[in-house]
This record gives structure tokens, C-alpha cells and sequence, in this order.
């Protein structure tokens, strides 16, 4: 969304939603070429370039049941997470060595998971589709 302005982001993104929750790549390539001939992919016509030059790269998505790829696609964890690490790095301004910067990165992921009560909605559905698909390398946490 970054080709988009601020005020038309909720309507791309909407339009955007029927290509990742696809049920299938073909779907999923069918929903891209929807977007493309539509009013937004006129309008901005670099969105639909990269999802075609990183198709390839989406793929592999389809392949995971749907409450896999809601966990997948939202990344507001992972986000608060980077942002917690950079505030971190950021308050300190500079380090001696690389080691003092990964002791520190350490010790703010140790209070982070303190903060971690509850997970979200879509995680049991989530993890037993994990379990299933790659029960010789799921472990239970």
C-alpha cells in the first residue's frame, strides 16, 4: 500500500483482501487479474506489477487451511515486537560492541513475553493445522 494515498488505503486494501483470501492460487490469481482490470488497478497499476513479480513468493500460501493463514497475514504481534526492539536500540543511540546490542535485544525480549497473556483467536485452530502438517518438526510450546 504504499503507492496509495492515506485517504483511498481502507478501500485498496479491501479490494486487495479477495487475492490472499483466495481459496486456491488460481483463485487467488483470477481475484489479482480482478483488481488489475479494476478501478484501483487503473489507478495504481504498481500494486498489481508486484504481486505478479512476487507470485511466486505467494504461492506457497495457498496451501495452508484458512485459520493458518489469517495467523500469517497478521502481523500486529510482530510488529509491536519490532517496535519494542527498535524503541530499545533507539533509546540507547549507540553500542560498544555488537555483543552489549544482542544482550540487550535479549533482555528486552524477556520482558516482552511477560506481556504475552493471551493469543490470539485463531491460534488452537491454527496450531492443530501446524500439528498435523508438520508433526515430525511441531513442537508444543
Amino acid at each position: 500500500l504504499e503507492f496509495v494515498s492515506w485517504k483511498e488505503r481502507k478501500a485498496v486494501a479491501a479490494a486487495l483482501k479477495a487475492i490472499y483470501r483466495a481459496t486456491d492460487a488460481d483463485a487467488g490469481e483470477r481475484a489479482l487479474e480482478a483488481f488489475a482490470a479494476g478501478p484501483w488497478g487503473g489507478k495504481y497499476p504498481a500494486i498489481a506489477m508486484a504481486w505478479r513479480r512476487n507470485w511466486a513468493a505467494v504461492i506457497p500460501f495457498f496451501a495452508f487451511a484458512d485459520d493458518v493463514r489469517r495467523i500469517v497475514y497478521t502481523t500486529n504481534a510482530i510488529e509491536a515486537l519490532n517496535a519494542k526492539l527498535r524503541r530499545a536500540v533507539r533509546t540507547r543511540g549507540h553500542f560498544p560492541t555488537d555483543e552489549s546490542a544482542m544482550k540487550r535485544l535479549y533482555l528486552v525480549l524477556n520482558l516482552a513475553t511477560k506481556d504475552w497473556k493471551m493469543p490470539p483467536r485463531e491460534w488452537g485452530m491454527a496450531r492443530a493445522q501446524l500439528a498435523i502438517l508438520f508433526e515430525d518438526r511441531f513442537t508444543l510450546a
